[in-house]
Formats: structure tokens, C-alpha cells, sequence
């Protein structure tokens, strides 16, 4: 079973901010239970809905994740980490990239799964998961050529993100990119797509790209590509 939100409190007790401790425990609860196929209880009219009907069987994830690789592709012996990595060195190609994978990772089931069956798939690539928020990388400065964060910003204020770019541009080497996906509340599913993650424990920040795009450019960083998919905005930016 996954931990209760009252347990995963212990896990976040050292983050700055109460709200954003109580974001963190939310998130990592709702994807603690999708990673154990728990059933999720909701109402009639949620079910009803047909982003309701593609997410339960499990074709939805696919649409939306952003592929990270097609404007950062990892190379050879580069060391990347992989922000909210959820079970990523495990379905995505790795081993064909040759390049060195670092998690870090709220959610202690998909974190446990990762160093379990990591170093079994390439004990020589993975490098392990740590186990933690954002904006606390529990890393090296100047440790990394490609930062990774998709699938998760959405759940946070830009206050919090403000803390996360701070961190990866610690954690960078110099001339690093960092590669992130943000929600774009213009795209037509991104109403129904918020509404359907609320319910599933996770409320959803619907800020406009313009809002991202200062929040960018606020924090030193410069965006080198942008790519437009189905719900998200992919950002590659450099420092």
C-alpha cells in the first residue's frame, strides 16, 4: 500500500514552505497510488468524461508526456539528472543513449522501483534515485551537462518553480541545458485534463505560457528551443 499523506509528511519536513510541503505530499500520494494500481474513487460525472475513459485505459499518458529527447537528446557519457523521473530510466532508451542517469523523485514507490530494477537493466548507466523535491537537489554543484524535469510542474505555484530553476542552474554544468514541459491552459484538453488530476489528489495550476516565459527569462535563463504538444510546452533553456 502507498503511504498515507500523514506519513509522507515526514519526507518534507525540512522544505521552506508549509504550502509547498503540503503540494509535495499531494503529488506524491496521487502517484504512489497510481503506481500501485490503486482504484481511485470518483464522482459519476468525472468518470463520464471521455479524458476520464483514455486515462483508465491507459492510453492517455502516452499522448501527453513530453519527448524530453527530441530537442536534449542525452549523449554518450554525459551525466543527466532526471527531476520527478517517476520510473523513466526504465521505458525510456537509456542504454541506447549511453549516457549516465541520475533521479531524484518524491514519490518512494516509484523511487524504490527504479533502484531495484535499475541496476539490473545497466548497472553501469544508473546511477540512482534520490529521493526528494525540486527544488532541493540532493546533488553536487555543477554536476550535470542535461537537467530533466517534464510532468510535473503544473502542480506547483510559480513561486516554487522560481526555487526549482535556482537549483538546476546549481546543480548544471556550465553551458548545461535544462529540458522542462509546462501546461498550456490554451490547449483544448487542458481544462478537462486539470479537473480530472484534482480529483485524482492532485490540483492543477492553470498559469498562462506568457507567466512561464517571465518566469524564464526572471531567473537568468534563456530559452534555445520550444516545442508545442498536446497539453504541454517543452522548453529547452541555457543559463
Amino acid at each position: 500500500m502507498s503511504k498515507k499523506p500523514a506519513q509522507l509528511q515526514n519526507l518534507f519536513a525540512a522544505h521552506h514552505s508549509s504550502d509547498w510541503q503540503e503540494k509535495l505530499v499531494q503529488v506524491a500520494y496521487r502517484f504512489n497510488r497510481e503506481y500501485q494500481r490503486e482504484t481511485f474513487e470518483l464522482p459519476a460525472e468525472v468518470q463520464a468524461m471521455p479524458i476520464f475513459r483514455e486515462w483508465i485505459g491507459g492510453s492517455f499518458s502516452g499522448r501527453i508526456a513530453s519527448p524530453f529527447w527530441e530537442v536534449a537528446k542525452p549523449q554518450k557519457n554525459q551525466h543527466c539528472i532526471d527531476i520527478g523521473c517517476g520510473i523513466s530510466f526504465l521505458i525510456y532508451p537509456w542504454r541506447d543513449w549511453q549516457a549516465f542517469f541520475h533521479g531524484q523523485e518524491i514519490s518512494n514507490v516509484a523511487r524504490d522501483t527504479l533502484n531495484s530494477r535499475g541496476p539490473q537493466l545497466n548497472s553501469k548507466l544508473f546511477k540512482g534515485v534520490e529521493l526528494g523535491a525540486a527544488h532541493q537537489l540532493n546533488y553536487s554543484p555543477e554536476q550535470f551537462d542535461i537537467a530533466i524535469a517534464t510532468g510535473f510542474s503544473c502542480y506547483f505555484p510559480l513561486e516554487y518553480w522560481n526555487a526549482v530553476l535556482a537549483e538546476v542552474k546549481r546543480v548544471l554544468k556550465p553551458g548545461g541545458h535544462f529540458v522542462f514541459d509546462v501546461l498550456n491552459p490554451e490547449q483544448p484538453l487542458a481544462e478537462d485534463w486539470a479537473v480530472l488530476e484534482t480529483y485524482l489528489g492532485a490540483e492543477v495550476f492553470l498559469e498562462p505560457v506568457a507567466e512561464w516565459e517571465k518566469t524564464i527569462k526572471a531567473a537568468g535563463a534563456k530559452v534555445v528551443t520550444r516545442k508545442s504538444g498536446e497539453l504541454f510546452e517543452l522548453y529547452k533553456v541555457r543559463f
